[in-house]
């Protein structure tokens, strides 16, 4: 079975990002997107991913979010 990863965190880091900005641009509470940068949660909030890939000027989920599909 393959694996979604949230590329959050990465995106900051080549955008000089912090969460906290982040945070203040989507108006989500920082602890939300900490977990979301540290990609190991369970579930995915659509409407979160929708303010951040907003915040980030991101029109592709493809940008976002990836899928793993090596198995092992």
């Amino acid at each position: 079975m393959g694996m979604i990863h949230v590329r959050v965190n990465e995106i900051l880091a080549q955008r000089q990002m912090t969460q906290k900005a982040l945070s203040k641009q989507t108006g989500l509470r920082p602890n939300t997107i900490s977990a979301i940068c540290q990609d190991t949660g369970t579930a995915i909030n659509k409407t979160h991913l929708a303010k951040i890939a907003d915040a980030l000027g991101i029109t592709r989920i493809e940008e976002l979010i990836t899928l793993d599909d090596k198995e092992g």
